[in-house]
C-alpha cells in the first residue's frame, strides 16, 4: 500500500463532492491532497505527456487523467469450455492549481458486466490505483515539486528528500524517458546570489570553462529517475541560468545549442532530450541522464559545435 495515501483514503456510503468530483452510492473513492502547486500549462502537459508510454494518458483544462487496465480470467487455459476474459481499469484524476488534488474512483464490479468470477477486483482496483500515483509522483514535475517541500518542511537535504519521497511512494514504476522539466534553484541558492538575476539574450559563447568547479557555486542538483545529476552555477527561476551540469560528463547548457550532435555521436547513449523552456540558448537539452555509462571516447566533445562539452575520465 502507498504509504503517501495511508490513512486518507474513504469509502462512500452516500454521495458527496469534493472539487467536482461526485462519487455514487458505494463508490470507494481515494482522495489526496498535495501541498505544491501545478498551475503552468507547460507542467500540466509535461505531466500528460511523459506518462503516455505507461498509461493511457488524457487531458482536460486543468486536470490530467491516467487509467491503468488490466485483464481477469476466470480460467488460465483460453481454450478451455467456459473460458472468459474481461478487461478492467481504474482513473487517477490529477486537478491542478493553488493545491494538487489526486483523486481516484472505484466503481462497482458490475460496471464491467457483472463477471462475477472476478476475485478481489476492489483490492486490486486500489494498489493498480495507489501504484498509478506513486509512479506520477516519482517521474514527472511533481517529483522535483514534493522533494522541495519535503526539503522544506521536514528540514531535509537534497538527497535526504529524494529518499524520502521514494519512502512515500513504494509502488511507483520508473517510467523511462518521462522526465520532468528542470525546476528552479531552491530560494537559498538564489538568495546566496543577491539581487536580481540578469539573462542573456542569448547563448554564451564557448567553449565550457574547465575550472568551472572552481569558479562556481554548487547548485541544486537534478534526479534523473534514480541517478543525481551534479549542477554548478544553476540560477533562477524558468531555467534562464542553468549553468553547468553533471560531474565528469559536463556540458555548460548556457552555451548548449541542442543541435543535437552529442546524442547521434555517443555510441553508449549517454544523453537524452529533456524539455528547458525559457533558456536563451535554447528550450532542450541532452541531459546526461546515463552519465556512468560514460566510456571516455570524447566522441560528443568532438562534434559540439559551440564546445560546450567537456569530458573528465576518471581515474
Amino acid at each position: 500500500m502507498s504509504l503517501l495515501l495511508k490513512d486518507r483514503v474513504w469509502t462512500m456510503e452516500a454521495p458527496t463532492a469534493k472539487r467536482g468530483v461526485y462519487p455514487l452510492h458505494g463508490f470507494k473513492l481515494g482522495l489526496y491532497r498535495l501541498p505544491i502547486k501545478l498551475e503552468d500549462p507547460l507542467e500540466i502537459k509535461s505531466v500528460h505527456d511523459g506518462l503516455k508510454k505507461a498509461f493511457e494518458m488524457d487531458a482536460y483544462a486543468d486536470r490530467v487523467f491516467a487509467t491503468y487496465r488490466w485483464k481477469e480470467q476466470n480460467m488460465k487455459d483460453p481454450d478451455s469450455k467456459g473460458y472468459e476474459e474481461v478487461e478492467l481499469s481504474v482513473t487517477v484524476e490529477i486537478v491542478s492549481g493553488e493545491v494538487v488534488d489526486i483523486i481516484y474512483q472505484i466503481f462497482p464490479i458490475e460496471k464491467f458486466g457483472d463477471p462475477n468470477w472476478v476475485k478481489d477486483y476492489r483490492k486490486k482496483a486500489d494498489h493498480f490505483a495507489k501504484m498509478v500515483i506513486d509512479t506520477i509522483l516519482r517521474n514527472t514535475i511533481l517529483a522535483d515539486k514534493m522533494i522541495s517541500y519535503l526539503a522544506k518542511a521536514e528540514k531535509l537535504n537534497h538527497s535526504e528528500a529524494i529518499q524520502r519521497l521514494e519512502e512515500l511512494t513504494p509502488l511507483a514504476k520508473i517510467v523511462l524517458n518521462a522526465k520532468p522539466k528542470p525546476t528552479e534553484a531552491t530560494d537559498e541558492i538564489a538568495e546566496d546570489e543577491g539581487g536580481e538575476i540578469e539573462i542573456p539574450e542569448g547563448a554564451k559563447p564557448g567553449p565550457i570553462d574547465v575550472a568551472y568547479k572552481s569558479k562556481m557555486k554548487p547548485s541544486t542538483p537534478f534526479d534523473a529517475n534514480g541517478y543525481t545529476i551534479k549542477t554548478w552555477g544553476r540560477k533562477g527561476t524558468n531555467n534562464g541560468i542553468l549553468g553547468v551540469w553533471g560531474e565528469f560528463v559536463s556540458v555548460d547548457y548556457d552555451i548548449c545549442i541542442a543541435d543535437g550532435g552529442c546524442i547521434e555521436a555517443c555510441p553508449v547513449g549517454v544523453y537524452e532530450w529533456f524539455d528547458t523552456p525559457g533558456n536563451p540558448a535554447s528550450e532542450k537539452k541532452p541531459l546526461m541522464s546515463k552519465e556512468p555509462d560514460c566510456i571516455f571516447c570524447l566522441a560528443c566533445e568532438g562534434v559540439c559545435p559551440p564546445q560546450a562539452i567537456k569530458i573528465f575520465e576518471q581515474k
